[in-house]
């Protein structure tokens, strides 16, 4: 199959997740054409069935904010057009899926009927979906859609809940690849560098927003190191950093917790890693915390959105309420206290990891794909 795949070439989630599928689409045989406004940071061009095409901009004084639906959409036509593309896959409702349906539209004036597979991710939804301005504007591109995916069944009914859809929507889970751990493993190891000997070594990742309850993060590791010597590993930027870093001073625990900044070393630090904190107010699945597992590190983390099908509580870590900082300090001191059930939920969090390994899910999309195709 030709697939063009729509995405925001950043470093969340939903961009990784279709970078990730692309790849290995491309590597079953399939020709892939990644279409955004920047090469997404996973994306690696050694692969002859892959291919990037930027989407730009002109910039005019008359717009206040540039039209980059109107630029995609424009480009989706002439990418179909020149490469005989058979299907879009797009990530996000706005503005991926209502640029998608211009295109469609566009080419079936010339002719061309090609489906549309649209995948939702959550911030889409939960958040900018349902601000009223956009509201409509989900609505029509999700029912627009030929085929509809949520990465979870929390956002599939989230979604179901706060827009009027007409599709099914179909819950196909983010996924991680496991094959690439395996080789990474070869990779020597410099925890040295990080810790001593006796210190445990706790990570968290993201984006730094408010979502993520970056605080709580702060206080549930200063709870923590008070128990058992440990350093904390904070992966990311955003808004919440610099909060952070003053509230790592307050609480005199700032030469035990390393802010690295965005990385493209995420394997090599969970590789190093003994525990992962994920206390987001919600998540519309918590790509993160399966990362994390797939290293073999349990997750301590919130019970909110899609984590509960991702993180099973008591065997791959823990799930606590929002906000309860105090219960997540104990259940991480729980498994960090001793090394023979830190290792049980170690080769737990990679059982559960393994369930979600690319290969159980891609043939997932590529028989939707088949039946978007047929439609």
């Amino acid at each position: 199959m030709k697939i063009a795949i729509v995405c925001y070439p950043t470093f969340g989630g939903s961009g990784v997740v279709a970078t990730e599928l692309g790849l290995e689409l491309a590597r079953r045989g399939h020709e892939i054409h990644f279409i955004t406004y920047s090469q997404p940071v996973r994306l690696a061009l050694l692969n002859p069935n892959v291919h990037y095409h930027e989407v730009n901009v002109p910039e005019y004084p008359l717009f206040h904010y540039q039209p980059y639906e109107l630029a995609l959409s424009s480009k989706l036509v002439d990418m179909v057009k020149l490469y005989e593309i058979e299907l879009l896959h797009v990530h996000y409702a706005i503005p991926h899926a209502y640029a998608g349906y211009m295109a469609k539209q566009m080419l079936k004036d010339e002719g061309i009927k090609i489906p549309m597979v649209t995948t939702l991710h959550g911030t889409d939804i939960t958040l900018v979906g349902n601000h009223p301005f956009y509201k409509p504007a989900v609505s029509f591109s999700i029912n627009k859609s030929d085929i509809v995916t949520s990465v979870s069944q929390s956002l599939k009914d989230d979604t179901q809940k706060l827009f009027n859809i007409k599709n099914d929507i179909h819950v196909i889970p983010n996924f991680i690849e496991l094959d690439k751990n395996l080789t990474d493993k070869n990779i020597p190891c410099y925890r040295s560098v990080i810790a001593k000997e006796s210190e445990k070594i706790i990570t968290h990742i993201s984006n730094f927003r408010k979502v993520k309850r970056i605080p709580d993060i702060i206080k549930i590791f200063y709870k923590i190191q008070q128990e058992i010597p440990a350093k904390l590993m904070m992966v990311g930027d955003g808004p919440e950093k610099e909060p952070a870093e003053r509230l790592c001073q307050e609480l005199g625990i700032l030469d035990k917790v390393i802010f690295f900044g965005n990385s493209n070393e995420i394997d090599k630090i969970l590789s190093y890693s003994d525990l992962f904190l994920l206390p987001s107010e919600t998540e519309s699945f918590g790509l993160a915390a399966l990362e994390a597992m797939a290293w073999g590190v349990p997750v301590i983390s919130s019970n909110s959105g899609g984590l509960p099908e991702v993180n099973f509580d008591g065997i791959s870590g823990y799930l606590s309420n929002v906000g309860d900082t105090d219960a997540m300090a104990k259940n991480a001191i729980k498994i960090l206290s001793n090394n023979e059930t830190l290792n049980t939920f170690k080769e737990n969090a990679l059982k559960v990891a393994q369930q979600f390994d690319i290969k159980n899910i891609l043939p997932l999309y590529e028989a939707l794909y088949r039946k978007a195709l047929k439609q």
